[in-house]
């Protein structure tokens, strides 16, 4: 691979992800002004500033580390019961003593109190809990749209790559797949394509008066015909003509959907006879149909959802090749720098630029169906533990409506800031573990 290619695609995935996290801050942040609720910051990325302008109420600008990205609206939470009872009195609230975890839910009584300052009225805690939660899973669902999207790019707009009818090379002869040679003898049969006049760049339009659109229809018609002869209409120069093929008997392992040998109860490959012609196909970019691209985005919600699931783990097995160098799980978790590394290394293949794209494009769209089902994870910080947050509220609130009580007090969630810290922190240290691995042992798509 060349280096400024590498470096271009990780390049590239950097972009497409600062993209992804911008469109999902976009997604939290359209709602929310919608609704009327203060938004006093859009940031994309952490730490340090690097630009920022304000627009009407709202700052928007880029931090230093593009990791991330996050909104900042007025009144998360309701004030804390010191913070009001102070402001009903007219002074001020300072800092309560406490442990570790009572300071760091002050700390964030006291962050949150003071997004207060935009006014009572214009706070995310106040409205209705599904305005809540659709302003909650807006960020999301912009990940979900934007995977749908790639994938359709990818499925329907360049296509994936598939055997067409268009023969690519024909095969002198037969050779038995339980022979473990490739070149052929004297006593092999003389293969029945070659025998027939097939040619390569011959396009076969249909087999004993069955039209074929592609090569597995094709190979269908032929293995299930040993020993019978066949009328293949292929198309020549653009011509038609009309060529009479007999497969032949042929021993061929059996495989699976995904290609590979099925062994039997000795682990030794299963083997079938069928009828071969001794054609092999070329291979093209094809188009599906529009709904591949949505099709593909819900199986990956699925699939990363298993892998979500297992996170913890998952994060173990890798830490484990990490200090043991073992090979890595192909299909676990990677971190961003995983995915930078991929992408840069379909940048740099020697594949047809189309294939590169694509490869590109559904790489980006696999993140982002990560970060849709990672944001679902129902735990604070993460967007889910707030859809709970305002579930708990709305139950509280039907509650004490059904039983005819008195309106209850608003979930204070800042009361969950201790396990909000674990969960920070694990998600941290797995994080680092991963960053670590994809630098010291990462997954290649180079074989």
């Amino acid at each position: 691979m060349t280096v400024v290619a590498f470096v271009i695609g990780l390049l590239l995935m950097i972009v497409g992800l600062a993209v992804s996290i911008a469109l999902h801050e976009i997604g939290h942040l359209v709602p929310a002004k919608r609704f009327g609720v203060h938004v006093g910051q859009y940031m994309i990325g952490f730490g340090p500033t690097l630009w920022s302008r304000r627009y009407g109420e709202t700052q928007y600008g880029f931090k230093a580390i593009p990791l991330g990205g996050y909104i900042s609206m007025s009144g998360m939470y309701p004030p804390s019961p010191k913070e009001r009872a102070a402001a009903a009195e007219g002074r001020l609230e300072g800092r309560a003593g406490g442990g570790f975890f009572a300071t760091l839910v002050q700390d964030a009584r006291v962050a949150n109190d003071e997004t207060l300052l935009a006014g009572e009225e214009r706070v995310f805690y106040k409205l209705p809990v599904y305005k809540r939660i659709i302003i909650m899973l807006g960020g999301p669902f912009m990940n979900l749209l934007l995977a749908i999207l790639l994938f359709t790019i990818v499925f329907s707009g360049i296509g994936i790559q598939q055997a067409t009818t268009t023969v690519a090379s024909v095969s002198e002869c037969v050779i038995s797949a339980a022979e473990d040679r490739t070149d052929c003898s004297s006593s092999d049969p003389v293969a029945p394509a070659a025998a027939a006049g097939i040619r390569p760049g011959d396009v076969i339009e249909s087999i004993d008066g069955t039209p074929v659109a592609t090569f597995a229809e094709a190979s269908a018609i032929i293995r299930v015909s040993p020993a019978t002869q066949l009328d293949v209409v292929v198309t020549r120069d653009g011509q038609a003509l009309t060529l009479q093929v007999t497969p032949l008997e042929n021993t061929v392992a059996v495989t699976d959907a995904s290609g590979n040998a099925v062994l039997d109860a000795e682990g030794d490959p299963q083997t079938q006879e069928v009828g071969f012609i001794g054609i092999r196909p070329q291979s093209a970019l094809t188009p599906q149909p529009i709904w591949a691209g949505p099709e593909a985005a819900l199986q990956n919600v699925g699939a990363v959802a298993g892998i979500i699931w297992q996170l913890p783990v998952k994060v173990y097995d890798t830490a484990v090749t990490l200090f043991t160098g073992g090979e890595r799980d192909p299909n676990g978790p990677l971190s961003v720098v995983g995915a930078g590394v991929i992408a840069g290394e379909v940048a740099a293949s020697d594949a047809p630029i189309l294939n590169r794209v694509s490869g590109f494009l559904g790489l980006l769209a696999s993140l982002n169906i990560a970060l849709f089902v990672f944001n679902l994870v129902p735990l604070l910080p993460l967007d889910g533990g707030h859809v709970v947050v305002a579930l708990w509220d709305g139950l509280k609130r039907a509650w004490s409506k059904i039983f005819r009580r008195g309106a209850p007090q608003p979930v204070d969630a800042t009361k969950l800031v201790p396990v909000t810290f674990v969960v920070v922190i694990l998600l941290v240290g797995m994080g680092a573990i991963l960053i670590l691995a994809d630098l010291i042992n990462p997954v290649s798509i180079i074989q």
